[in-house]
């Protein structure tokens, strides 16, 4: 009994470093042997926890989705239901790339990207962590538009779909050119996109209620 929270504690060691190898090499990135030498370990005893590559890669997914949920999801939902949540959650996803959580920036665009169009268990199971992203934006999207936050013919979908493309275009554009201004940009798009759909902008979140683009950056009072 005394061996199983050490076993977990150095499983979950283990599955961090190679969620953030996999951020920037992908999932195919990573091996039993390339992860046991950066580690220290055994191949045998990386492979007594894992026992096929497959399995270390759906684990790696598992491992990542849960830091996600901590650095982004809960923060948001931490925050009541309407337009500041909106953008609250925005917000925390383009704050846990911008401080790269993960080196390589979202560990799911990375290995959504790799995996696009390759069927099999592990593509199933990063696009079932980014559709319960899409599904998360789009719910909270509604959940606003049912308060009177955001005009009634606002489509939840569509406008989870706008934000996410400036998230994930912030995200690529500073990794590809070390651009820290990207995000600047992509929150005034966001701010500026919900302005356009909002009731009454007294009742936008703080950050928001300043003009475009002069809101501070992290957000948060």
């Amino acid at each position: 009994m005394t061996g199983r929270p050490r076993d977990e504690q150095a499983r979950n060691v283990i599955l961090r470093r190679a969620a953030d190898i996999a951020s920037r090499n992908g999932l195919e990135g990573l091996s039993i042997g390339g992860l046991s030498g950066e580690l220290g370990l055994s191949k045998s005893g990386l492979f007594g926890y894992f026992g096929s590559k497959e399995e270390l890669q759906l684990a790696t997914v598992r491992a990542a989705a849960q830091v996600f949920i901590t650095e982004v999801v809960q923060p948001a939902l931490s925050t009541p239901p309407g337009l500041e949540r909106v953008w609250r959650l925005c917000e925390s996803w383009l704050t846990y790339s911008q401080r790269r959580v993960f080196p390589g920036g979202c560990f799911f665009f990375t290995v959504a990207a790799e995996f696009e169009a390759r069927p099999g268990r592990v593509r199933d199971a990063v696009a079932a962590a980014v559709l319960d992203w899409r599904r998360l934006v789009a719910r909270t999207v509604e959940d606003a538009r049912q308060l009177g936050q955001l005009i009634e013919v606002a489509d939840a979908e569509q406008l989870a779909f706008e934000l996410i493309a400036f998230m994930e275009t912030a995200n690529s554009v500073s990794l590809l050119h070390d651009e820290a201004v990207a995000y600047l940009r992509a929150r005034t798009a966001i701010q500026a996109r919900l302005r356009t759909l909002a009731t009454d902008h007294t009742a936008l979140p703080w950050a928001l209620s300043s003009p475009v683009g002069d809101a501070p950056r992290t957000g948060r009072r």
